[in-house]
């Protein structure tokens, strides 16, 4: 059985109800059958996010969660994803195809029910592991996959979603509906005009899974500050490589009669040092 927990706050209207990933295993009933059977299109759903879970060892999966979101809004916010991430190009580290296109960021709004069955059920993660990850997601369950780790392409996709979507400000509520009584126009008998409500999107980084690894909001943004496999690998090998270049010029110097000079500086230089350290 899929486990849903509707959250229904007091403080927000009733209409705003979000939900809760679940992992804890499903309620048995004698007149249903165990394992239950879903339907072709939870099936399909249950598959795609398996197959998500699966790739997250060379996909990132970057958790979102969304408030007020309408679909042009949704459509919006995946054009800025898109036109970010033209601006840089994908990191050759990663050899396995992903589930995604190559170079291409997928956006997908998630059902949260099937999502935690597909999360329980992960070989992969031990039931800490899949607590760990629906302790991260609450409300609206958006999440970005990223094609493979890099970091400058990530840091962009994230800076694109503060721009499209600003942090709501402290202390500014979301606009309240008109009690009847309290519109000044109000005639009793008479149906009110219906006013529909300008709600403001929300958009929050919750966590992420990479490498299989979950990291918290603040580490995704530590992680997107990182610079990219390559530069790593470079800075390595040049730190390898610099004892080496450092003796080919000495013995490129030393060569033929400058051979006995060359260690009277080092046996000098030594001797210099040393005793500096011993005065001192």
């Amino acid at each position: 059985m899929i486990c849903v927990k509707p959250i229904v706050s007091s403080s927000i209207p009733q209409m705003a109800r979000g939900y809760v990933v679940s992992v804890k295993p499903p309620r048995v009933y004698e007149a249903k059958p165990t394992p239950r059977r879903y339907g072709v299109q939870k099936t399909f759903l249950y598959n795609q996010y398996t197959r998500m879970l699966e790739a997250s060892d060379n996909s990132p999966i970057i958790f979102l969660q969304h408030t007020n979101f309408a679909a042009q809004r949704l459509q919006k916010l995946r054009r800025d994803i898109a036109d970010a991430n033209t601006k840089f190009s994908v990191s050759l580290s990663s050899a396995t195809p992903s589930l995604v296109e190559i170079g291409a960021p997928t956006l997908a709004v998630m059902r949260t029910s099937l999502f935690g069955v597909a999360l329980r059920d992960f070989a992969a993660f031990d039931a800490e592991q899949a607590a760990q990850i629906a302790g991260l997601l609450k409300g609206g369950l958006a999440v970005l996959t990223l094609p493979s780790f890099n970091p400058p392409q990530l840091d962009a996709i994230l800076r694109a979603l503060d721009r499209s979507v600003p942090s709501k400000k402290p202390g500014v509520a979301q606009p309240t509906p008109i009690k009847p009584q309290d519109d000044p126009n109000f005639i009793p008998g008479r149906k009110m005009q219906r006013v529909k409500p300008i709600l403001t999107p929300e958009l929050v980084v919750m966590g992420a899974l990479i490498e299989r690894r979950v990291f918290g909001m603040d580490s995704v943004r530590d992680v997107s500050k990182l610079p990219t496999l390559d530069t790593l690998r470079a800075q390595i090998v040049g730190l390898l490589s610099s004892p080496a270049v450092q003796l080919a010029a000495i013995l490129s110097e030393a060569s033929g009669g400058k051979l006995a000079r060359t260690l009277e500086g080092l046996k000098k230089g030594l001797e210099e040092s040393q005793s500096a350290e011993a005065s001192s």
